[in-house]
């Protein structure tokens, strides 16, 4: 991947990644013009500790095999190679020292995240690094609210962006596959097949 100018971060457990991950993403690049979207699978999430999570290298393994047909898409370790919780303060204060300090950062949250931002580790120091890009579903969300709780930092650095309505979740294809139902057209068919493949969300026994 050459150097961004303009990079954007969508970080998740991706358990599993599905289309509205890859939707919310594109249409970021697209409104802000992003050279690249850098998906991110979190190793150690510290707001789901008390959540079984799948092994993260088949996660990041899903995620590469989801976003590789987008030449603007790539997916990265760093926080599956960085011991102890995964906080986003510490991945970008990594992604400026690797990408260069005068890269312009772009973290991709949902407008549900965003009501969670002052439960975030230094979120001060987050917002002085990065934009947040609020993807948020049409209607009514808090989104204007939270922005003005940040004062001057989130009416600088915290952005909505209205995309098209997608009502999938991670929740909901784990259990269908648990229950046997198709998630086609809902993950990449490389996805399901990895799934399929690697017997990952069956039931216990």
């Amino acid at each position: 991947m050459t150097k961004p100018k303009r990079l954007g971060i969508l970080g998740g457990t991706f358990d599993p990644i599905h289309i509205g991950h890859l939707a919310t993403a594109e249409a970021v690049r697209m409104e802000y013009g992003l050279d690249t979207i850098l998906f991110i699978p979190s190793a150690n999430p510290p707001h789901k500790q008390d959540v079984d999570v799948t092994d993260a290298c088949h996660r990041y393994a899903m995620t590469v095999l989801a976003t590789e047909t987008n030449p603007y898409f790539a997916v990265s370790k760093i926080e599956m190679e960085r011991k102890g919780l995964s906080y986003t303060l510490y991945t970008l204060q990594e992604l400026l020292a690797l990408y260069g300090e005068d890269t312009e950062l772009y973290f991709i949250t949902g407008a549900d995240a965003l009501a969670e931002l002052h439960t975030w580790h230094n979120i001060h120091g987050v917002l002085e690094l990065t934009h947040f890009i609020a993807a948020s579903r049409p209607g009514i969300d808090k989104t204007d609210e939270i922005i003005e709780s940040f004062g001057e930092l989130g009416k600088a650095k915290i952005h909505r962006l209205t995309i098209p309505e997608l009502e999938i979740s991670a929740t909901d294809i784990r259990q269908r596959v648990a229950e046997g139902r198709s998630i086609r057209y809902i993950v990449p068919d490389a996805v399901m097949q990895y799934i399929e493949e690697n017997k990952l969300y069956q039931p216990k026994k």
